[in-house]
């Protein structure tokens, strides 16, 4: 038997339910971390991002432990290995991963609970930047909401990947110090009606050749107004509406790539290719300190609606982590 978080009639729940029976595609990992992502706190509000697990619905994108036990085709990967996850049901003390969606943590001396607020967020902005947004050296981008942890990471990687100016937005001032110590050369407050001159002066009124959007609604079409004609809008989350009206002639007009992407609709091959792209580019950047991620808080995964709660006011600066206190 384990402990685990599910998703049950009254909504969040913690469980005591049986361990899962991998197949011969997976590995077992016993858990020591997990982070809270934003389709997580979805999740539990009734939206599918097919993070729910087995018959109980054990709740979690990501997970961080050691491998104890392997299937027949899970190959590459050995018993006591420290790995991270993604997928579903990673909210638990133990979680079976299809083995295509496991890596190695970045480095054998970093802790279990750092390495897990890695995965997810360098998987998301790596897709978005380098796989769909076609980054380029010298280019300048725009990451809009970039206070949550995948956010400060979008902006490390494009300073990493050699960009000129990065941008990084924010409804809250405060947080601008941490966007700075995180690379971002120019801090947007978006409460601010003048936000699109601000980056319009910083790029002599041509705009950025990139914006990786974790906003989207009303910002969809504003983001045509700071893209420069020929530049690319990656569509990465909707936390500020899911529908809103669009201008269609400015799209056209700037003659801008606009490029939606998501986990949900992919299998498990495509899934892999996102997998094994981030690794092979940034794992070394991860491990020689390069790349980091901050740490909001680290709550028992038996107080998960604490974690949430926080989420959902989005007080967090970086990743709020689950620990699972194992032995």
């Amino acid at each position: 038997m384990m402990q685990a978080i599910i998703f049950g009639k009254e909504g969040v729940e913690n469980a005591t339910i049986e361990k899962p029976i991998i197949t011969k595609n997976d590995v077992l990992i016993e858990v020591y971390s997990s982070s809270v992502n934003r389709s997580d706190l979805l999740e539990t509000q009734g939206q599918s991002f097919g993070h729910l697990s087995g018959k109980k619905k054990i709740l979690g994108a990501t997970c961080c432990g050691k491998i104890v036990e392997i299937g027949d085709n899970a190959s590459g990967f050995s018993v006591g290995d420290k790995v991270v996850a993604q997928g579903s049901g990673g909210w638990a003390q133990f979680c079976a991963a299809d083995y295509r969606r496991v890596l190695p943590i970045p480095s054998p001396e970093m802790s279990l609970l750092q390495s897990g607020a890695y995965n997810s967020a360098v998987l998301t902005m790596h897709d978005a930047i380098v796989t769909n947004g076609q980054f380029k050296k010298g280019q300048n981008i725009l990451i809009q909401g970039a206070s949550s942890g995948v956010g400060l990471m979008g902006l490390q990687i494009a300073k990493y990947l050699g960009a000129n100016k990065v941008f990084g937005s924010s409804r809250d001032r405060t947080k601008f110090p941490t966007l700075k110590k995180y690379h971002a050369d120019i801090c947007i407050d978006i409460s601010d009606d003048k936000w699109q001159e601000h980056i319009l002066q910083a790029t002599e009124n041509k705009g950025v050749d990139l914006v990786i959007d974790q906003l989207s609604g009303a910002f969809a079409s504003a983001n045509l107004n700071i893209t420069k004609i020929g530049g690319k809008i990656i569509n990465v989350g909707r936390l500020s509406g899911q529908q809103s009206e669009f201008d269609f002639n400015k799209h056209a007009e700037r003659r801008i790539t606009y490029i939606g992407t998501t986990g949900r609709t992919r299998n498990i091959e495509e899934h892999e290719k996102v997998a094994k792209s981030a690794y092979n580019d940034l794992w070394g950047a991860i491990a020689s300190n390069d790349l980091r991620m901050p740490i909001d808080c680290i709550v028992d995964f038996k107080d998960v609606s604490k974690a949430l709660w926080r989420m959902e006011q989005n007080q967090h600066v970086g990743r709020i982590m689950l620990e699972f206190k194992q032995g």
